[in-house]
């Protein structure tokens, strides 16, 4: 009974997986698993003042600055790559212990911050790599950026670009400018200690490193070049 119960709510979670990245290849996704994490644990701790704020805006209503400053920041080799940078995850990978660090590409990022949970754990990352997969088979590499930067973290509350651009720059995503986009990029590792609107030595250090990969990328040609 509980095998088959077991089964049974395997094969329902694995069809939602599959319907929705199917339906997101050209639907805009309302929420995000990490979205719906942080609402439920604001609300568990008797927060319920807290709204997790995003405003979904297509490709095209966002600056070409902002793409390339994630793919400088966090997966250079994006284009070219099918969801995972292996030389990557060989050079963090610690094998004598076991841990899991760092080597997620943007598509890795996506399948994590829509349909899975925070945490590090072997079976997140292999559940991870098995979305990866989907999302690299349906989706374009345009569509994977539309979603990742919609969806991304910049900080308590604040869920992509578009309110990210109107909570810090009191603008739209679509005329965020090369220093305001590599900011935005530079607080991503960790949005919820590093503060776009409060940006530390440290931030500002990484927004300069940001903005000189995008530099040597090409810069917005970076993105025509390869259709994203």
């Amino acid at each position: 009974m509980t095998r088959r119960w077991l089964a049974r709510t395997v094969m329902l979670v694995g069809g939602l997986w599959l319907a929705g990245i199917a339906l997101f290849a050209f639907l805009p996704v309302p929420f995000s698993s990490v979205m719906a994490e942080r609402q439920v644990s604001a609300w568990l701790t008797g927060d319920f003042a807290w709204v997790a704020h995003s405003d979904w805006v297509s490709r095209d209503e966002i600056s070409p600055w902002m793409p390339l400053a994630v793919i400088a920041a966090e997966d250079q080799k994006f284009p070219a790559h099918w969801g995972f940078d292996v030389e990557a995850i060989e050079s963090v990978l610690d094998n004598q212990n076991g841990r899991l660090r760092g080597a997620s590409t943007l598509t890795q990022q996506t399948a994590k911050n829509l349909f899975l949970w925070d945490g590090r754990s072997w079976l997140r990352k292999g559940l991870e790599a098995g979305l990866t997969l989907g999302l690299e088979g349906v989706w374009s590499k345009r569509r994977i950026l539309t979603v990742y930067l919609n969806i991304a973290e910049f900080g308590d509350g604040i869920f992509g670009v578009e309110a990210a651009a109107q909570r810090y720059f009191h603008k739209p995503a679509s005329r965020l400018t090369m220093s305001e986009a590599a900011l935005l990029a530079a607080v991503l590792p960790n949005p919820l200690r590093f503060r776009a609107d409060a940006p530390s030595g440290y931030v500002r250090q990484r927004q300069a490193w940001i903005m000189r990969q995008m530099s040597q990328l090409g810069g917005t040609g970076f993105i025509r070049q390869h259709n994203l």
